[in-house]
């Protein structure tokens, strides 16, 4: 059965259309949505499918979905701007900014360790999921009392729904708003861009519904040691990706895990760190300010996700489990498919986003031969 794909594309990435047109007649895709700038133009924005568990909603052109994490790629964004306007320093303390957060061994953490997953808090002592992961208060009073797992900045363990909360309290001290707030204010509205952190109530009727995969599936390192830290790391906090489709879940601030948007949205955006910190003729970052994100912060075997990555600062940089082939590339996946790419060198972003979810944490197949057919016209 062929599925019609709407949008445009450009001719010289037909290629990548009729990768995305396979994903569907293979039935990996049920709904999903694919968008590629370069050199700040739109080259290809494409969707297809439908956007309900029932198949009998087609995804549309406004359709917008929970991306998990790579919801993180907007949260630090939103840190390199605030750093670029000299309010934020990545080399300070944590506690220079949010004082409680100095205790229980914690006073030599830095902002760079919460950037780069390196900070000892994956995951948290006290038991924490559903209605806790929608109080703001709870659980940054909870991570700011807690003490690290491991010595801060020796080792990265990825920190799947702890980082939103850690950065996006230094931001909220910063500013005095709240990470959703700043990200709409300062990014979102400036570039009119359908991306949402805290998703408002005029958006529900036209938010797709995830797919979840094998719930009882671990998302732990496979044979990991219930005292392992990749085992503590997703014991808790904890969330059920059919809680995605609660109105309490897209209304809540959940920085590291339900931004809610769609492949245009999430690829524009990312045109400002591709271009020099412009897009769509706004000036979000200066260039030093976005080349910030290519820092390596550290390069190792993750002890939660049990792969070799390597940390920039807020994104991931091309290492063994992601070979990109420009090294000036940061990129960060989400539960379930969904990725964001930026290659600085050849100013490309793309992005997918799909309903269908993968048990993949960070990416998966659909949106990695997607990325290579797109790569493949501009290398």
């Amino acid at each position: 059965m062929t599925t019609e794909i709407h949008g445009t594309c450009d001719e010289r990435f037909t290629a990548v259309r009729d990768t995305f047109a396979k994903n569907f007649e293979s039935g990996k895709d049920i709904g999903a949505s694919f968008c590629a700038t370069l050199e700040g133009e739109t080259v290809v924005d494409i969707w297809a499918g439908t956007r309900d568990a029932a198949q009998s909603l087609p995804w549309e052109r406004d359709t917008i979905i929970n991306v998990y994490s790579t919801t993180k790629t907007m949260t630090a964004l939103c840190a390199l701007v605030v750093a670029d306007r000299g309010e934020l320093d990545f080399s300070a303390p944590v506690g220079k900014y949010w004082p409680e957060f100095a205790a229980n061994g914690k006073r030599d953490v830095l902002v760079s360790h919460l950037m780069s997953h390196t900070a000892g808090l994956s995951g948290m002592d006290e038991k924490v999921r559903g209605d806790d992961l929608y109080d703001w208060e709870k659980m940054t009073s909870l991570l700011a009392a807690q003490a690290p797992w491991w010595e801060p900045g020796t080792r990265s363990a990825y920190h799947a729904l702890t980082q939103g909360y850690l950065v996006g309290e230094v931001v909220r001290r910063i500013t005095g708003e709240t990470l959703g707030t700043f990200f709409r204010k300062e990014i979102a509205e400036p570039l009119g861009a359908d991306f949402h952190i805290g998703t408002p109530a005029e958006c529900d009727s036209r938010v797709g519904e995830l797919i979840p995969p094998d719930e009882n599936t671990s998302l732990a390192t496979p044979g990991a040691k219930p005292d392992s830290i990749s085992a503590r790391t997703f014991r808790s906090p904890a969330a059920k990706a059919i809680e995605s489709r609660t109105v309490d879940w897209r209304r809540a601030e959940i920085p590291a895990a339900n931004g809610h948007g769609n492949a245009r949205s999430v690829a524009e955006i990312h045109a400002v760190l591709a271009n020099g910190g412009m897009a769509k003729g706004k000036q979000i970052l200066s260039e030093a300010g976005c080349r910030v994100a290519l820092e390596e912060q550290i390069s190792n075997k993750d002890m939660a996700l049990g792969i070799e990555l390597r940390h920039g600062m807020g994104f991931g940089l091309p290492s063994e489990s992601a070979p990109f082939p420009s090294p000036n590339t940061i990129y960060w996946g989400g539960w379930g498919g969904s990725v964001a790419v930026i290659d600085m060198d050849k100013r490309l972003t793309y992005s997918y986003v799909m309903n269908r979810m993968d048990s993949a944490l960070t990416g998966d197949t659909r949106g990695a031969g997607l990325g290579l057919a797109t790569m493949a016209v501009v290398m």
